[in-house]
């Protein structure tokens, strides 16, 4: 269990990290599709395509098994709708407060979505952990502020 207000950065585990797969690990696995869905919870469209919502998944996770299991739990929660290839997500009125959520970092980075060098990384801090590093134009179209 992880301290109050210490986020918890998920990443995927891979042969160039050294890293054992998501699917030899439950509790990553665990904690990237909680990660995923409180991302579908706070995205600011009210539809998307499926291919949005999996590009803003793959943030979280590039495991094709992972991204299934979290698209159907988020279905199962009555987090989202899926219809003829567009997902359509159910407001809870959550949101990302850029001011309060979304922390700049100055280092080295690659952007999660895009893989864009990165000098300054924008990271999305969530109760369930923590999402990035992204570019500032990358992190507003994850939360879905921006097409």
């Amino acid at each position: 269990m992880r301290a109050a207000g210490k986020a918890t950065t998920v990443t995927d585990g891979d042969s160039a990290s050294g890293e054992p797969p998501d699917e030899a690990v439950p509790q990553r696995r665990a904690a990237k599709r909680d990660l995923a869905l409180t991302l579908i919870e706070h995205l600011e469209a009210d539809e998307l395509p499926l291919s949005a919502v999996i590009d803003r998944i793959e943030t979280v996770t590039t495991s094709p098994s992972l991204t299934r299991e979290i698209l159907d739990t988020a279905e199962k929660r009555g987090l989202i709708e899926r219809e003829e290839g567009r997902i359509r997500v159910r407001r809870g009125g959550s949101f990302v407060r850029f001011e309060q959520q979304v922390v700049a970092r100055d280092g080295e980075f690659t952007c999660q979505r895009c893989g864009a060098g990165l000098s300054t990384g924008h990271f999305i801090s969530f109760e369930t952990g923590e999402l990035g590093p992204f570019g500032s134009d990358c992190v507003r179209k994850v939360v879905g502020r921006d097409d």
